[in-house]
């Protein structure tokens, strides 16, 4: 398709084909490729044929084709404050081609923000619906840092983990987009129509179905591909081995976004699918918002402050006087020096020498012709 925006009635077209085929069908994407939506959906209410087309296939889409409406559809979701974004438009945002023929025929959306700008710095955080209560508390902490360091979060408004990253990111005055198995206007799950009412206004709705139309299995999988297209990155919090997230991180992976995961319990089936992933180096291993960030963002930009234990008053002395603290007892009765030149293998004269800096520094004290530690070491280093 030429650049620029869609006119009318290629526009019109695209809204058709949505009601006529399933998301993500790549023959359906080539068709268009080929023909234009335009082309395509005339060739079959003339009852034309595309290259290839089964029968049956082009006998179920004509079934259709004869009780859709699509400018009423576009009527109704410009009514609800939301817009039909198709390729070519400014909105659109054009990591999706990364899908090839497979991309969405167009996305249906409800919200006032701009796809294309949320999408720019954005990352999906996806999991188990049947979450525990640690996941939902990561994936909360996780979008809420992620939106406090201007990302936006990106899910399906599922139960479980999907629900704590866009809570997470809400809470963190963030945007979130929530790509639907469903028509924007659907509140899906029922329980969580508040939730989308939520992002709806403080973020966006996003589907590739137009409205009124309801979830399936098979369209829960197809959406989790937009999902990781539209993402720089995809981070999985909980997932079982047979989890759906798990495909989001796929295709993830196969789009060369980066993937990420989010240890658990090693005694919990509900981090199995992440061990899995990160096992078999098809994730990085991450922790929190600013791990994810310095992955996903600009090199050098979004780096995440190093880790390191607390350094503790003795680990600043020299090599020799760190040698001979090490050797002396902790106990009351200390022990000779004598002792701890065998401890040490240094020479007499040097441990004298460091036993009396390690005194007037206060980490020594001498007892009669013994000495011992004063401080407590503070650390679990002697293993």
């Amino acid at each position: 398709m030429p650049s620029g925006a869609a006119d009318d009635g290629e526009r019109l077209a695209r809204a058709a084909i949505t009601r006529l085929a399933e998301p993500g069908d790549p023959a359906v994407g080539q068709w268009i490729d080929d023909l234009g939506a335009a082309g395509l959906l005339r060739l079959l209410r003339t009852g034309g044929t595309p290259p290839g087309a089964a029968p049956a296939r082009m006998a179920r889409y004509r079934a259709r084709a004869a009780g859709i409406d699509p400018a009423a559809d576009l009527e109704r979701i410009r009514a609800g404050g939301g817009r039909f974004v198709v390729p070519g438009d400014a909105e659109w945002p054009t990591q999706l081609d990364d899908l090839g023929a497979a991309r969405p025929v167009g996305l249906w959306t409800a919200g006032a923000a701009s796809l294309r700008l949320l999408a720019l710095r954005s990352v999906a955080v996806v999991g188990a619906r049947s979450c525990t209560a640690y996941g939902a508390h990561v994936a909360g902490e996780l979008a809420a840092g992620l939106a406090e360091r201007g990302w936006v979060v990106v899910s399906g408004a599922a139960y479980g983990i999907d629900a704590a990253a866009h809570r997470g990111a809400l809470a963190a005055g963030g945007p979130t987009v929530s790509v639907l198995a469903c028509g924007v206007d659907v509140a899906y799950p029922r329980g969580h129509a508040e939730l989308i009412r939520r992002i709806s206004r403080q973020g966006l709705l996003v589907s590739e179905l137009p409205p009124g139309e309801h979830p399936n299995r098979f369209r829960f999988v197809l959406r989790n591909r937009v999902i990781a297209a539209l993402t720089r990155g995809t981070v999985v919090v909980e997932a079982a081995l047979r989890s759906g997230a798990l495909s989001t991180a796929r295709r993830a992976r196969d789009l060369n976004r980066l993937t990420c995961g989010v240890p658990g319990p090693v005694t919990s089936e509900l981090s199995s699918g992440v061990h899995a992933l990160l096992r078999s180096g098809a994730a990085a291993l991450v922790t929190d918002a600013a791990e994810v960030a310095e992955l996903v963002g600009g090199i050098g930009a979004d780096l995440a402050d190093p880790r390191c234990g607390p350094v503790l008053p003795h680990d600043l002395l020299p090599p020799q006087a760190r040698l001979v603290f090490d050797a002396l007892p902790a106990r009351v009765d200390g022990a000779p020096v004598e002792a701890v030149v065998r401890a040490t293998g240094l020479p007499p004269d040097d441990v004298l020498q460091r036993l009396y800096e390690l005194a007037s520094l206060g980490f020594a004290e001498r007892s009669g012709a013994r000495w011992r530690a004063r401080t407590t070491r503070g650390d679990d280093t002697a293993g």
